[in-house]
């Protein structure tokens, strides 16, 4: 199907783009031959201007970027190009281009086409610095016009930003076109980049090894959720999109590596919601001979490390709250925190009907005949908006935490903990188990006590098994979700403004 234009605007475009082909003019030609970015030129000249404020020396420059402003005056254009350091102004004149590209200048140039302007820098009378402009090339004529955004400042000082692109939805769903009209949209993933590589050099330098493990897997495991199924048609298999790097990464410490880490993405065939998407990025790590405690100081340290490296200060806002990453962080067990904040003390229900029948008296929403450790879940999922700052919760109920190692006080909790700040879950840390007569007892339990096609069903790694059956050291492991961590550090409310191009239903 041909490409026709939709609308006036549109087919006043595509009418410029003939008239300029019709002048011999390429408007989408090979090559771009930029000597400074936008901001290079303008510290060039900033930087002759101060050892020569009266008669600073001739920067010659050749810059590209987008139209984003225009202004034409007579026989004299001014413009601003945007590339990705930033905007400059463009002063275009009659006399320095010659009448006939200043013809195409005024009759043929549009917002959101890109140019590659080359010339002199100088600074304007009403104080900008400009690049005075000799020759003009275009290099992409845009056929689609850029949304149009504007900006109101509000009684309280803040700003507000309205147009034509205020649908939510039709920003994600061309997050191309919200990258190009909105700035802040462009830094919260640059520093979502920089999130990544803070904890990137972190970890290498605690000796920590980057790998990469299967994504494509045929067994899925070390998580509790719904995995997406596809097919390799040669070997004649359906394989699983990962759910977790867990117990690959683990089986690299079954062969000599004493630390590990990988950043990638897992896939899960479950809801969406604000801080839900089928495709995400994690962070995990397991180290050998650590357990969970060393698991919290490397979280402690490297969050408060990534806050330093995105705000320059161990606080950040988020909701409206100022958090503070500064260790140390709340330490409170799973069982302390909901008698604290639901004053239901689980231990006093030793059956799951019981403690169903204890949680429906005090009001609270259950599903029917979930297993005792799903309802002790669902209690911490009540008192999880209220973990504002950041907190490790600890020791899980073994039924619910197939992969960690017992407490030593309390063979019916694990030394487990889920890291909770701005009233979401972050992350997820064990001291792993690592006895395989044990780790099959609990995959055996688990298949026991779920119902056939639950969501959070556990298959048997037979694999893993035999891998632990080699000997696996002791060691601590530790899970965090990356885009939530974006979310916090750029105050962003919902997961869908921190993923660049998150997963939206099909139009109608």
């Amino acid at each position: 199907m041909t490409w026709q234009p939709s609308n006036s605007v549109e087919q006043d475009r595509y009418d410029k783009l003939q008239r300029l082909r019709a002048a011999d003019i390429n408007p989408y030609p090979n090559r771009v031959h930029r000597t400074h970015t936008t901001q290079e030129a303008i510290a060039a000249y900033e930087q002759a201007e101060a050892q020569h404020p009266d008669a600073p020396a001739d920067i010659p420059v050749t810059v590209s970027g987008r139209i984003m402003r225009q202004n034409l005056k007579g026989k004299i254009y001014f413009g601003h190009i945007e590339d990705g350091s930033g905007r400059v102004q463009l002063m275009i004149r009659f006399n320095d281009i010659g009448e006939a590209m200043f013809g195409h200048v005024r009759q043929n140039l549009d917002l959101g086409d890109f140019v590659q302007a080359t010339g002199t820098m100088m600074r304007t009378k009403m104080g900008e610095v400009t690049v005075r402009v000799e020759a003009l090339v275009i290099l992409s004529k845009a056929l689609s016009p850029l949304p149009v955004i504007k900006e109101r400042k509000l009684e309280d000082g803040t700003i507000e930003r309205y147009g034509e692109f205020s649908d939510v939805e039709e920003r994600y769903r061309q997050r191309y076109t919200d990258l190009a009209v909105n700035q802040h949209v462009r830094d919260v993933f640059r520093i979502r980049a920089k999130i990544i590589r803070t904890m990137q050099r972190f970890l290498d330098d605690k000796g920590f090894l980057e790998v990469e493990t299967p994504i494509l897997q045929p067994i899925y495991g070390g998580a509790a959720a719904r995995p997406f199924v596809t097919h390799h048609n040669q070997l004649h298999q359906d394989l699983f999109l990962r759910i977790s790097f867990e117990l690959y990464l683990k089986r690299l410490l079954v062969g000599g590596f004493d630390g590990v880490y990988e950043i990638g993405r897992d896939f899960r065939n479950e809801g969406v919601s604000y801080k839900h998407n089928p495709e995400f990025t994690m962070l995990e790590l397991y180290q050998a001979y650590a357990d969970y405690h060393t698991m919290m100081a490397i979280t402690e340290e490297m969050l408060a490390k990534v806050a330093q490296q995105v705000s320059g200060a161990m606080t950040v806002s988020f909701k409206g709250h100022e958090i503070n990453f500064g260790p140390p962080w709340r330490r409170v067990t799973v069982r302390d925190l909901i008698k604290q904040h639901l004053e239901i003390d689980y231990n006093d229900y030793p059956t799951a009907a019981a403690l169903e029948e204890e949680m429906r008296k005090s009001g609270l929403e259950v599903s029917s005949g979930l297993p005792r450790g799903k309802l002790i879940e669902t209690l911490l999922e009540a008192v999880e908006p209220k973990l504002i700052q950041p907190t490790f919760v600890l020791d899980y109920p073994i039924d619910i935490s197939p992969f960690a190692k017992k407490l030593e006080s309390d063979p019916t909790h694990v030394e487990r903990f889920e890291i909770f700040i701005g009233g979401m879950e972050i992350g997820n840390a064990f001291t792993e188990l690592n006895d395989p007569l044990d780790q099959e007892a609990r995959f055996l339990e688990m298949a026991r006590l779920y119902r056939s096609g639950e969501d959070d069903a556990t298959p048997i790694d037979e694999d893993y098994l035999n891998a632990m059956r080699y000997g696996m050291p002791p060691c601590g492991g530790l899970g965090i979700g990356v885009d939530r961590v974006v979310m916090l550090m750029t105050n962003q409310t919902t997961i869908r403004e921190v993923v660049l191009f998150p997963h939206l239903r099909a139009r109608e």
